[in-house]
């Protein structure tokens, strides 16, 4: 199929995650996304060799966030890359960049410079910091500006004691992504009622603010905060991890007390329990959360999780494995749901987090060698063979 989004032309100018990953939600819904690179291509291209990161045959991140897209490599430092890039967009639907704001005028993409040849474009801006404000030029990647500056870095340690959590590649950058399609919809919804485009962004520290929000919120508002204790010292005995016997971690969340703390103790084969004074009711059960948590320890460590899990699950009881990254890809239910989706080479993808009924998305297709579709590229916008050589024997292709 064709898809929603079929005939909207995108360009994406950004590096790394974020921006790019709006622009590919963009184009599972069958938008048409140009991928405009720097000379030697985005730094992202890269990512998966570096120290640390999973080693494999294929270049994962890149193949995640620029499937189906078309490379095109242009020097925008130079007067003549600009006016190619200038050409197309005035055809163009949306420009994506996290150019910050002090560089864009020297790359001539400024967006009063854009918007002048194209009122209807939508552009669509993803820096670290946000447009304006004393660190709006500042860089950043989404494990300093969306999980360190946060406050989401220091809240998921262990406990107060610990050193902060560090990231992982991406986790905070596809969120941002999410917020900055958004963002472009919302614009494009605009643009469909008064036919103008206009100027949209986000950064890596609103979303990073918005995945926190309940707990800044809780600041803005002046509340008292808890320093984070040991799991064993829990403030609440029923959301909390244990282990079974079997050595796995498993996530308890157990907030209707009042109908599953008796299912819970009949699933334990404790009956004691119920008539245990300490734990008579919610609020005692809060005061005596150490004992409970080491009486729910020995517990779970009496089976397997694979033992636990039937059993807890007939009981209605919300818990959950902590799964390993691979055991994730492999789990069924995502491909029951389509989170993960075939790709149009037959392997298995990440599909992006939305869904329409009725709108199918179009298949996902490999990413662009770089530079790969640049005389097509710069065909469809008017470019003869000979303009097209004697651009790159300038330099202006990159």
């Amino acid at each position: 199929m064709a898809g929603i989004f079929a005939g909207l032309k995108v360009i994406d100018a950004a590096t790394y995650v974020a921006g790019p990953s709006a622009a590919t939600i963009l184009g599972d819904f069958g938008a048409s996304v140009i991928k405009l690179e720097p000379p030697g291509g985005d730094a992202y291209r890269m990512l998966a060799t570096a120290p640390g990161q999973p080693q494999g045959e294929t270049n994962y991140p890149w193949t995640l966030d620029n499937r189906s897209k078309r490379s095109l490599v242009l020097d925008l430092k130079r007067a003549d890359a600009q006016a190619v890039l200038q050409r197309m967009v005035r055809s163009t639907d949306v420009f994506v960049t996290n150019t910050v704001p002090r560089l864009r005028a020297s790359l001539g993409i400024e967006p009063g410079t854009l918007a002048a040849l194209n009122p209807r474009l939508i552009y669509a801006a993803l820096t670290a910091y946000g447009e304006t404000g004393p660190e709006a030029s500042k860089t950043g990647f989404d494990a300093t500006a969306y999980w360190a500056r946060s406050g989401l870095m220091d809240l998921v340690k262990s406990d107060a004691a610990a050193p902060p959590a560090r990231s992982v590649a991406g986790m905070g950058d596809h969120p941002a992504g999410v917020a900055l399609y958004g963002a472009i919809v919302t614009a494009l919804y605009r643009r469909e009622r008064t036919g103008e485009g206009g100027f949209v962004h986000t950064s890596l520290l609103d979303a990073g603010l918005w995945a926190n929000s309940f707990m800044v919120q809780a600041a803005l508002d002046g509340a008292r905060f808890i320093p984070r204790p040991p799991r064993d010292r829990a403030p609440n005995a029923m959301v909390n991890l244990y282990r079974a016997g079997c050595g796995r971690w498993f996530l308890l969340a157990l907030l209707n007390e009042a109908r599953q703390w008796p299912m819970l103790v009949q699933v334990l084969g404790q009956p004691a329990w119920r008539d245990d004074p300490r734990f008579a009711s919610q609020a005692l059960r809060r005061v005596n959360a150490s004992a409970l948590a080491a009486m729910l320890d020995a517990a779970f460590a009496s089976r397997s999780l694979a033992e636990w899990r039937p059993l807890l699950d007939a009981a209605g009881l919300t818990f959950d494995a902590v799964a390993t990254t691979e055991e994730a890809a492999a789990a069924e239910q995502p491909r029951a749901t389509g989170a993960i989706r075939p790709a149009a080479d037959g392997r298995w993808t990440v599909d992006s987090p939305l869904h329409v009924a009725g709108e199918a998305k179009s298949a996902a297709g490999p990413p662009p060698a770089l530079a790969a579709d640049a005389d097509a590229i710069l065909a469809e916008h008017g470019y003869s063979p000979a303009e097209v050589l004697a651009l790159r024997e300038a330099g202006a292709l990159g």
